[in-house]
């Protein structure tokens, strides 16, 4: 994930695309996806810059790459700061698709209910009470070794001290 200047990127798209490429084809890696991810005011001021356009890229190279990457980024004068992670988690199926930048307070997401009724996730939380949870009672509970005091008996004990 790429940060760069609202202004910038406003101004010239065409040139911070054409810059992430060149760092990126320069450590030969093979891009997946890039694209514009989402604008967003920054938490604090960046090189006098308070608001910030960030671009996701996906993108396959070997480890020892990496570092040259991240060099490369830091001299850039188009990028402000970048963020490079491993995804090994993420198909290539979920990397075509858009993620929305949402925050999870304002996603609407829908779940199946227990009656295969589809409703919000906001609307089923709010409408469940804690009594309906129920716990599984074949779990399996950990062994007590036999000569260890079972904890009612330790209650009694504990009661008959008081008196």
């Amino acid at each position: 994930m790429f940060l760069v200047d609202s202004a910038l990127a406003a101004s010239d798209w065409d040139g911070i695309n054409a810059a992430i490429k060149k760092i990126l084809k320069k450590a030969k890696v093979k891009i997946l996806y890039m694209g514009k991810w989402d604008e967003r005011k920054l938490a604090y001021d960046i090189r006098r810059v308070s608001r910030g356009t960030y671009i996701l890229c996906y993108f396959k190279a070997p480890g020892t790459v990496i570092h040259q990457i991240e060099r490369d980024l830091q001299l850039s004068e188009k990028i402000m700061r970048a963020l490079i992670l491993r995804a090994d988690h993420i198909s290539e199926k979920d990397i075509e698709q858009k993620i929305p930048a949402v925050p999870p307070e304002q996603r609407q997401e829908q779940v199946t209910t227990e009656t295969g009724e589809k409703q919000d996730t906001e609307q089923t939380i709010a409408e469940q009470d804690i009594t309906d949870f129920s716990f599984d009672e074949d779990l399996e509970q950990p062994d007590q070794p036999e000569d260890s005091p079972d904890y009612e008996t330790e209650i009694e004990d504990e009661q008959e001290k008081i008196q």
